[in-house]
């Protein structure tokens, strides 16, 4: 009976130990997508969305530590600042304008990197249509805003902040 025992501790502690070291596990890695997979994603992000989100995320690439995303967005969303990296924005679809700098209204801490707000107060506005590219810096108030009745779809990528002395000296 001990023996039993021994051998139900020993195989759930394995299982639990397998089950831990796989929630651990990186994003899997994918360098490519083609366009018409990046079009489905877009259908998927108008599938995802739930009580007029006014933004659906879909990954489109991983490469630790970057991740490319797709961002569908039919209505305005908060504002938002980035204190530890850049944020590069394709307009992948539609129109719109993104308001860069000046300061968050009604500021609030979101987590430990990124605070967030209703809009931004002082800011200039960027008109963007497909193909666009703005590179936001860190520390800067940013807010999509889609124009012309549709939604603007963009592919972002964060960036880390480059530390001091970057670029380094060839």
């Amino acid at each position: 009976m001990r023996a039993q025992f021994l051998a139900f501790t020993f195989l759930a502690s394995a299982v639990a130990s397998g089950a831990l070291a796989q929630q651990a596990a990186p994003p899997p890695m994918k360098t490519f997508m083609n366009n018409k997979e990046i079009m489905g994603l877009i259908d998927k992000a108008k599938a995802d969305r739930k009580d007029n989100a006014p933004l659906v995320a879909e990954p489109i690439l991983s490469l630790a530590p970057y991740r490319a995303q797709l961002e569908y967005r039919p209505a305005t969303s908060p504002a938002a600042v980035h204190e530890k990296d850049a944020e590069l924005m394709v307009v992948l679809e539609g129109t719109g304008n993104i308001v860069t700098g000046g300061k968050l209204v009604e500021e609030k801490r979101n987590n430990a990197n990124n605070l967030g707000g209703s809009s931004i107060t002082g800011g200039k506005s960027q008109a963007v249509v497909k193909g666009d590219m703005l590179i936001v810096p860190a520390n800067t108030p940013h807010q999509v805003i889609p124009t012309g009745g549709a939604p603007i779809v963009l592919m972002t990528l964060h960036v880390a902040d480059p530390p001091m002395g970057w670029p380094p000296a060839n």
